[in-house]
């Protein structure tokens, strides 16, 4: 991959874990602990669809939490775990080759940002909790007012940082983000974690990795 000049990481499924936070909770929750956190993702994702839609915005934390109202009444959580769930989606764990990766990159001289969903002040506290102080920018849906795969979102780093799209590799977990990006122009990379099937929307990457520290292998 040449003539890359910025690496752009979605957050959440790309960066952090979030399954991490329900899995914090499974003595708790019990044995359905990961097909509820799974079930509050996917509500999680649907939200922010159908708000770009519908174009009634709100912001990804009032996202979560009305996605997680949803989840805990289908899967009968005890309500009164809503504020520890929550607390925890705050400081979701980052996947382990996660940090060494990006020291790696940055290392190369590479610009790195993160691309999400996440309003500032969400991304802000998971990077600094988490102690991944390599980026350059923190770049949120929120200086836009839709959510991705819109390509409002996918044009702020480029304007930003005053390259062409084909400068960029993005990288994400979520097919449809890879999609998103693809479709858009970007180099799309493609972090399969969980040996999953690709989505049918007119693109398919030509680079796929199943972690971060593939990447070395390619950039």
């Amino acid at each position: 991959m040449k003539n890359i000049k910025a690496i752009i990481f979605d957050a959440y499924g790309t960066l952090f874990d979030v399954n991490s936070a329900a899995e914090k909770c499974k003595d708790k929750i019990g044995s359905k602990w990961e097909s509820f956190s799974n079930y509050w993702r996917t509500t999680q994702l649907e939200y922010t669809w159908l708000r770009s839609l519908m174009k009634r915005h709100k912001d990804f934390w009032k996202i979560t939490e009305d996605s997680l109202d949803k989840s805990m009444k289908v899967f009968n959580i005890n309500p009164n775990m809503k504020s520890q769930l929550l607390d925890l989606y705050k400081i979701l764990s980052p996947y382990p080759e996660v940090k060494e990766t990006l020291q790696l990159l940055k290392e190369k001289n590479y610009k790195l940002s993160i691309l999400s969903n996440g309003t500032p002040t969400l991304l802000n506290e998971l990077v600094s909790r988490n102690n991944l102080k390599v980026f350059d920018d923190i770049f949120s849906v929120e200086e836009v007012g839709i959510f991705k795969p819109d390509s409002k979102v996918y044009d702020i780093p480029v304007k930003k940082y005053k390259i062409e799209k084909h400068e960029v590799a993005f990288l994400s977990a979520n097919t449809w983000d890879v999609s998103g990006g693809g479709n858009y122009g970007y180099n799309a990379i493609w972090v399969n974690r969980n040996n999953i099937i690709f989505d049918n929307l007119d693109y398919f990457p030509e680079s796929q990795i199943n972690n971060l520290k593939d990447l070395l292998d390619i950039i």
